[in-house]
């Protein structure tokens, strides 16, 4: 396994995010207020070392995550590459009004399939993910593996 260091991590997070958007998918894990884990597919989308995902402010998603915003991450990108992603971090709801719409224009995907009043729309919020941990490796992590740290 290879840390990445301070001057690898803008290169490292742009093949994370090239990587993470091949898989489309990838599972979010949350805790409920019983402490167990509950794992839902997402589509987030990188901004340079953060991510952001989309949800409604009702959603257990939501409530969870208000409750314990500790957070994994996980894409697996199929074959041939077998690329793995696993991010771990803390979870930020934003209900903000310019937050909101910054990550409206960040996704790489249109919202508006699933919140037709645009950034402003009542049912949507933006999460935000600040990452603690994120590993980047091939061939389910037994291969070239490198991860990053926050400081």
């Amino acid at each position: 396994m290879n840390e990445v260091t301070t001057t690898e991590k803008d290169a490292f997070f742009e093949e994370v995010s090239k990587a993470s958007a091949t898989a489309i998918w990838c599972a979010l894990a949350t805790v409920n207020r019983n402490g167990e884990p509950r794992v839902r597919m997402v589509h987030p989308t990188w901004e340079g070392d953060l991510l952001w995902v989309a949800t409604g402010p009702e959603t257990p998603k939501a409530k969870q995550l208000e409750n314990n915003p500790w957070v994994d991450v996980q894409w697996q990108v199929a074959p041939p590459s077998f690329i793995h992603i696993m991010a771990r971090g803390r979870a930020e709801i934003c209900r903000d009004a310019a937050t909101k719409r910054h990550a409206w224009d960040v996704f790489d995907y249109d919202l508006k399939d699933f919140f037709a009043e645009g950034p402003d729309d009542p049912g949507y919020i933006a999460v935000r993910i600040k990452p603690t941990r994120v590993e980047l490796s091939e061939m389910f992590g037994s291969t070239n593996k490198r991860v990053w740290r926050s400081a």
